[in-house]
């Protein structure tokens, strides 16, 4: 039902937007508004009501000026004794149409867990202080979620709540109050309230005051990972606290804080009002906030302690690494297994249909040496450059470090096995048990090139400082390329020997040759006039390059070289695992496995990016200098950029099913084989005989 308009009563104004006030019914008070509205001509005869709207009142009258220009007040409140003195109709405190639009907004919730704040703010309201007493909590994990706002109104108030608008607005945007929290330290705070909110003020049922209007409706069915948060500033929020909006009293505000989840209980002296917010919603008896910002941590290969110090900096909330452990432990990890085994699967099932696949595998540890506690091997189809495969190896459990990658690669030749996977070949390093391995179960294997070219490369390097061997220097980029080329034009290992000795005699300027399987260079005949390019057999450097090329170990490697795919797919993909597992911080096995599928998950979702392009549409490159082409550059093809939907698919995953019932997640979990602790197999010490024998070097006395 619509309600009374309510007209201006002074003479020659007529307004009906502004806020109005009744006529006072005390005397003298009533007599004074009274000769204002009338100009001093007051009639004998008068009606029950008048009204004074307030264009006719002084900024000073009002006791919640900044809350209504800043949106939080929808009606203005008068002071006691106050009297209209201001006859030509002029804009209270400030502009006009400000007031005039914020008087006229109001918009009926029709979502009940809907909670809207201005965002335009005074400086004068950001000065409130307030009467509040906080509390800082030890508890890192909540048990039981708090209640929603219940209101207590008495009747008159209601009244006031329920009032429709007189015009309805345009639509602006409704924006949801996320998360704050409470000081550090933890100490209370007890301050008086100088101006309160109006009484009729209702968190459901407010007005978002925007400087630019937009139809933007957030509804609360969205789903919790798919709102968007915001930084609230603890001052700003509790003004929406500070006073109780059935009687006005000064409220007491306890707060309770859970990481970055917020709870906060108003409570009226006076008139006994009680109400509880959250700041953020309960699923689970878990605050959605901390365990996103758990995922979010977890899931982008970010460092927890980097991520509170950044949040440190910034006064954010932050929740304790005790919780962020055990939100991994319930939620993340299985959410992540499950994940890897899902998208493994599908690769694999489509694997089991095709032909002619080439499979690519490398091994990369925690830390260079012998001293390695983990060994992760990863397997990639290197016809799509898509790890299909990550197996994790401890150390302990194959008797060292140096017997890591052989196991990793029997595991997974084992799984492919077991869901009916073939492939034609495989491509490794020269690691003499993954020869051994490979040979004894009939394997066909090449080893990739650039392995190879290093290792001669280095020799090169290393003769070619000789001063009697300086000649080898010129010959050293055309040495390198030699090998990619008897790689890709060989078609047999055979000639592939053939092509790589030939080298011998074309650093000569002989292009025949002895081996029938390469009779004669490709390359067209010219004839050059520098003469000293040229090296002759039985030279010093001759020899020393001889003695190289013609190795046994190095003829038989280039025997096997891979004609076409390469490992060179697999840097990158480790290079990948660098930033979800950083070789100098410590994980747990479970933990280290969970990060490498996440490494996975992430190459194989951008593995296939196509090159960027300019406005015009040509193809993207930079120019860069490797630090192995000592200061030559070359051009890079540059990438779209990444996507990141599989942070996405976990967070919906383990808000949708994974806290709902996470038991047939943990299958996956309960599944793995996970090694017993390197120390395990020491006796552990008493600590403080340790520390009573610590003995310290400057001064070889006990500390």
């Amino acid at each position: 039902m619509a309600s009374k308009r309510l007209w201006c009563s002074v003479l020659g104004c007529n307004n009906e937007h502004i806020s109005h006030f009744d006529v006072p019914k005390s005397e003298p008070l009533k007599t004074q508004w009274l000769s204002f509205v009338f100009k001093g001509n007051i009639p004998s005869r008068q009606r029950q009501y008048y009204h004074v709207c307030a264009n006719h009142f002084s900024p000073d009258c009002f006791i919640n000026e900044g809350q209504y220009k800043a949106g939080f007040a929808k009606k203005l409140l008068l002071k006691k004794q106050s009297v209209p003195t201001i006859r030509v109709p002029a804009a209270p405190p400030e502009k006009a149409s400000i007031s005039k639009e914020l008087d006229m907004v109001q918009h009926v919730a029709s979502q009940k867990k809907m909670c809207t704040v201005g965002t335009q703010l005074s400086m004068e309201t950001l000065c409130r202080q307030y009467k509040s007493t906080g509390t800082q909590t030890t508890m890192l994990y909540p048990d039981t979620g708090v209640g929603q706002s219940i209101p207590l109104l008495s009747s008159s108030s209601s009244s006031l709540l329920t009032t429709p608008p007189l015009k309805r607005p345009n639509k602006r945007s409704r924006l949801e109050l996320e998360e704050e929290e409470e000081d550090p330290s933890g100490t209370s705070s007890s301050m008086n309230v100088e101006e309160p909110l109006d009484s009729t003020y209702d968190p459901d049922d407010s007005v978002t005051n925007l400087s630019e209007p937009t139809d933007v409706i957030f509804e609360s069915s969205k789903p919790v990972h798919k709102t968007a948060t915001y930084i609230v500033y603890e001052n700003c929020l509790l003004q929406l606290f500070e006073q109780c909006p059935v009687c006005q009293s000064i409220t007491n505000v306890q707060r309770k804080v859970f990481g970055t989840f917020l709870s906060v209980e108003q409570r009226c002296p006076n008139c006994d009002f009680f109400r509880k917010w959250n700041s953020q919603p309960i699923i689970q008896s878990t605050p959605a906030g901390n365990l996103q910002l758990s995922i979010a941590v977890y899931a982008n290969g970010a460092s927890f302690f980097k991520v509170k110090k950044i949040f440190q900096a910034m006064k954010l909330k932050m929740i304790h690494y005790t919780t962020f452990r055990i939100h991994a432990r319930r939620y993340i990890q299985p959410a992540i297994v499950h994940s890897w085994k899902t998208a493994q699967d599908g690769m694999l099932q489509k694997l089991r249909q095709q032909q002619n696949i080439v499979l690519g595998g490398d091994m990369r540890a925690d830390s260079p040496g012998h001293s390695a506690k983990f060994g992760s091997y990863s397997l990639m189809d290197l016809r799509t450059s898509t790890i299909i495969d990550l197996q994790l190896v401890q150390n302990n459990e194959v008797g060292g470090s140096n017997n890591m990658e052989k196991e990793g690669l029997r595991r997974s030749l084992d799984l492919l096995r077991s869901h009916g996977v073939t492939f034609d070949s495989i491509v490794t390093n020269r690691q003499p048990q993954i020869r051994k391995h490979l040979r004894e179960a009939n394997i066909k294997q090449y080893y990739n090139v650039w392995h190879i070219e290093k290792g001669v490369s280095k020799k090169l390097r290393k003769i070619a400082q000789n001063k009697d061997s300086e000649k080898l220097q010129k010959w050293y980029r055309s040495i390198k390329n030699h090998i990619y080329w008897t790689a890709a034009s060989s078609s047999s290992g055979t000639e592939r020997v053939a092509k790589w000795t030939s080298i011998l005699n074309h650093i000569q300027d002989v292009h025949t040759h002895d081996d029938p399987v390469f009779p004669q260079c490709l390359h067209p005949q010219s004839t050059t006039t520098d003469k000293s390019k040229w090296m002759r057999a039985g030279t010093t450097a001759f020899s020393r390059l001889e003695k190289i090329l013609r190795n046994k170990r190095i003829l038989k490697d280039v025997e096997k070289l891979s004609p076409h795919h390469q490992t060179s797919s697999l840097e990158p993909f480790h290079g990948v695992i660098l930033r979800f597992v950083p070789k100098n911080v410590v994980f747990s096995f479970l933990g280290m496995l969970c990060r490498l599928y996440l490494a996975g998950l992430h190459f194989n979702e951008n593995a296939g990016r196509p090159q960027a392009t300019t406005a015009a549409g040509e193809p993207l490159f930079k120019v860069v200098f490797p630090k192995h082409k000592k200061g030559q550059y070359s051009a890079k093809p540059v990438k779209i950029e990444p996507t990141f939907q599989y942070v996405d698919n976990l967070l919906e995953l383990i808000f949708e099913n994974v806290v709902v019932d996470r038991t047939p997640y943990m299958d996956d979990i309960l599944k793995i084989s996970v090694p017993e602790d390197l120390t395990s197999q020491f006796d552990k010490p008493d600590k403080q005989e340790v520390i009573d024998s610590y003995v310290s070097r400057f001064n070889q006395g006990q500390v």
